[in-house]
């Protein structure tokens, strides 16, 4: 534990209770009060995540911060472990599932805690911020009906529209507190739901609010081995002459391929039950297809073949890449299943999703998965791939502070950042 001579003193140092350790963890009380009695030992992942929410800082070497944002919609912190890495402080979180908060809390120092259903919390209980970010959810926007302008006297007409939606309650927000920048994010679709009228309510919005903005689809498949559609709006308080046009993807001669995330198997990966198992980090069995889902899967996908449709399971090899990983995957796995030799296909564990949305690095397993298999699967499906913020965020932040204009100061600005 470096210079961290008991668990006790680890707990301590970092802030916390025997029952947030326990919530944060997924272990038992009594389990935590044993690692406290020095019965047993916690295992390495538990004393490596204590360890970095004793020592915040020193994840990315900073004691000082250079902006501050809020996360709302915040799932597991995928927005979150962008900014931070940036240089930012999160001053304030929302998000709704209790699975979630779990995770995120068990990743990051969060001496604000994590705040539950958004449209129940008052903007001006929301510290004042430089950014906010948002994967907000897409609901239905009604525009039809009586106007509630009118009836209720409110002077601005964004909330007529959103009312009723998510997408208000980052619109409220944003009104009181007008931070610098926003970036919200959703998916690809976003742009045609309901024919357009919903991407329009949202340019109005922002519009009304007095926002400058572009919006861009940024394909994941540049930066991880996953076709991943999605849309990122940026908006900024003041007219900065912001444009993705000079947004660049990773150089890199090839795409990365899934070879990159997978559990090597050979004994350089040390075991991480319940994922691995054994000197050589085998892949657990309970991850391979039964034969009765193998079969139902093998004949779905035919008999939608036969239709002419392109329905089925996407079965990929160590050279390829893969489809979007999505919330249902933990019902079979079949957008993305593993060829193995001998046997079934199989999916990915969560580690192995953990890596294809960019919270892990390749070779390190540094993001705690404290929570079932069935909730770190619907998690990773909902959540941003990593990669794809820290680039957007990076732009982004050249064009944040006073006195940069011309493109020369946002080049020596990225450089910095590098």
């Amino acid at each position: 534990m470096t210079n961290i001579k008991s668990f006790t003193e680890l707990r301590l140092k970092s802030g916390l209770t025997i029952e947030k350790v326990a919530d944060i963890t997924g272990y038992s009380q009594r389990e935590v009060y044993r690692w406290e009695n020095n019965e047993i030992k916690p295992r390495k992942l538990v004393v490596d995540q204590l360890l970095r929410l004793a020592q915040p800082t020193a994840l990315y070497g900073k004691s000082s911060y250079d902006f501050t944002f809020i996360d709302l919609f915040a799932g597991i912190g995928g927005m979150r472990k962008a900014f931070d890495e940036l240089g930012g402080k999160c001053v304030f979180t929302s998000e709704w599932d209790k699975y979630a908060q779990r995770t995120y809390l068990a990743n990051y120092h969060n001496d604000h805690g994590v705040d539950g259903d958004i449209t129940q919390i008052d903007a001006a209980d929301i510290p004042d911020h430089d950014i906010l970010v948002a994967g907000f959810p897409c609901q239905p926007f009604s525009i039809a009906g009586v106007s509630k302008k009118n009836a209720l006297g409110r002077p601005h007409g964004f909330a007529d529209k959103t009312q009723g939606t998510l997408f208000f309650d980052v619109a409220r927000i944003i009104e009181y507190h007008r931070p610098k920048a926003i970036l919200l994010e959703n998916v690809k679709n976003l742009g045609s739901h309901d024919k357009g009228k919903t991407f329009q309510v949202i340019y109005d919005t922002l519009r009304e609010l007095g926002y400058f903005f572009e919006a861009k689809v940024i394909d994941a498949i540049n930066w991880v081995p996953q076709h991943r559609e999605r849309i990122f709006i940026v908006g900024f308080r003041e007219d900065c002459d912001f444009s993705f046009d000079r947004f660049q993807y990773p150089a890199e001669p090839e795409l990365p391929t899934i070879q990159s995330i997978l559990h090597p198997e050979d004994g350089s990966e040390p075991e991480e039950a319940p994922y691995t198992i054994g000197p050589t980090g085998k892949i657990a069995d309970k991850y391979t297809l039964s034969d009765h889902l193998w079969d139902y899967l093998q004949k779905y996908a035919e008999k939608h073949k036969a239709r002419g449709n392109g329905f089925g399971f996407g079965l990929v090899g160590p050279d390829n890449t893969t489809r979007t990983l999505s919330a249902r995957y933990y019902k079979d796995g079949s957008e993305i299943l593993v060829r193995q030799q001998g046997k079934n296909p199989r999916r990915l564990t969560p580690r192995e999703c953990a890596r294809l949305m960019g919270f892990d690095s390749p070779t390190g397993n540094n993001f705690f998965i404290p929570v079932s298999d069935t909730q770190a699967y619907r998690q990773f499906g909902n959540a941003v791939v990593v990669p794809v913020v820290r680039a957007v965020a990076k732009y982004m932040l050249a064009y944040l502070f006073d006195n940069i204009s011309s493109d020369q100061l946002r080049l020596s600005f990225m450089t910095e950042l590098a």
